[in-house]
């Protein structure tokens, strides 16, 4: 069977209800039926996962088999970058197909209620654009685009929302972990619920599988979004005990990320029981690096190859592990290693459900050819980052960043380091600065993060 199919067979395969198999799995089992309706998608997003931090990503001393299976179930990117380093704007990216600095969340929305510090208000999310195509959908877990009435989930598309608005929380109490202790912060649509003592990614579990039930004759769309291993590094019992022997912080670290594996296969498992798991596109990716924070015991996670961690503009801040699976339909078992973005998703989506875009200027582009084939080329020929007074371009191999911070600390920044250049085929490490030696590259990518910067300003 030819898997390098056409793009009107590709989307007809994925929307219509007839469609049969366009490409066989990698095993010699036979492929599964093909798909009854449009499907439905969950789209699981990690917080704090470090770019090494699963088996499936050369991982040796973390258990994360479940992660590991539906990469086994679908392809695998290692050339997947978050739209930004931190949490709020990388989900902006993801959930906008937008830059953050276009959507109007270049840093983190507030984590205090009634604050108007968040999403643009008039921002159009991908929940909004499947609620539209007539898909039912829901989010669970972590929020973090907005804690006024206005911008919190029920307002931005979903029909129903339970977890916390703010950035992280104490896995028990659910009061805000960055300051207080008097900030509590767990919401049930958009009312303020109490569930002291119970662990919230239990919670999260139980609702998720409540919402995949309660939907599985529709098209739905779940948005799940785990605060793990965001601190607190809060990995259960079982988990804690078996990576005992391991030096701290990962130890507690590795109890967090195989806690929140764990999570994964109870919610994943739901999903097989009920039958739909040939009708369901899976998407998982981490919003950024590994925090290297004081409250995260100043690491545990690991960037493998890559510079930098959580707030960098270094590799090792926004390439992420990240996977897509739909079995019967999309590849198994591949590995795709062209340039793509968190961004992506919102195009990538509606191909594969026949969802309308919105009518807005987006930034992603739909991975649809490179789902298909893995000799298709990158769809973006450059693509910028900015958080603060850090920024970044890339263009092919080249990337340059302005004003870079290392937080792995894996080496010092020299003072004429403020313009940082790399050539990612030739070493992926970025620990030697190119800048002096290719003085032509450095003005051409310059010139073209000015030209972002004034163009980014439209939000038309």
């Amino acid at each position: 069977m030819n898997p390098e199919i056409s793009r009107r067979q590709f989307v007809q395969a994925t929307a219509s209800i007839a469609a049969a198999p366009l490409i066989a799995m990698a095993s010699d089992a036979p492929p599964p039926p093909p798909p009854t309706r449009r499907p439905n998608v969950i789209l699981i997003m990690l917080d704090d996962l470090g770019a090494a931090d699963a088996g499936c990503y050369g991982a040796k001393d973390l258990l994360t088999p479940n992660i590991d299976a539906l990469a086994a179930s679908g392809i695998r990117f290692t050339d997947f970058h978050s739209a930004a380093p931190l949490c709020s704007p990388s989900r902006a990216g993801s959930l906008t197909g937008r830059y953050p600095t276009r959507a109007g969340l270049e840093s983190n929305a507030s984590s205090e209620h009634g604050s108007p510090n968040g999403l643009a208000p008039d921002e159009v999310t991908l929940a909004q654009i499947l609620k539209g195509a007539g898909y039912i959908t829901g989010h669970v877990g972590k929020w973090h685009l907005g804690y006024a009435d206005n911008l919190m989930p029920n307002a931005k598309g979903f029909d129903s929302s339970f977890g916390h608005m703010g950035g992280c929380i104490d896995n028990y109490s659910h009061f805000f972990y960055w300051e207080g202790p008097n900030r509590h912060d767990l919401w049930q649509n958009g009312t303020e619920i109490w569930r002291e003592g119970q662990n919230i990614g239990d919670l999260e579990v139980e609702e998720c599988r409540r919402f995949v039930e309660a939907n599985k004759e529709k098209p739905f769309f779940l948005f799940w979004a785990i605060n793990q291993p965001h601190y607190p590094l809060q990995g259960k019992a079982k988990w804690r005990e078996h990576y005992k022997d391991l030096p701290s912080p990962r130890s507690m670290y590795a109890a967090s990320v195989s806690t929140l594996d764990e999570l994964i296969g109870q919610v994943m498992g739901k999903v097989r029981a009920l039958g739909v798991a040939n009708d369901t596109i899976i998407i998982l990716q981490s919003d950024h690096g590994h925090s290297t924070e004081e409250r995260t015991f100043g690491g545990g996670g690991s960037a493998g190859p890559y510079r930098g961690a959580k707030y960098s503009m270094f590799e090792g801040g926004h390439r992420m592990v990240s996977m897509i699976s739909y079995p019967g339909v999309l590849p198994q078992g591949v590995v795709r290693d062209q340039f793509v973005t968190g961004c992506d998703w919102l195009p990538t989506i509606a191909e594969l459900t026949g969802a309308p875009l919105p009518k807005r200027r987006l930034d992603g582009k739909s991975m649809a050819p490179i789902l298909r084939s893995g000799t298709a080329p990158a769809q973006h020929s450059w693509f910028h980052w900015q958080l603060g007074k850090q920024w970044a371009v890339r263009e092919g191999d080249w990337k340059l960043i302005g004003n870079p911070v290392d937080s792995s600390h894996k080496a010092p920044l020299a003072a004429d380091d403020k313009l940082f250049l790399s050539n990612l085929a030739q070493d992926v490490s970025e620990m030697k600065n190119l800048a002096h030696d290719h003085p032509e590259i450095v003005q051409r990518l310059s010139a073209l993060h000015e030209e972002w910067i004034a163009d980014v300003k439209d939000r038309s």
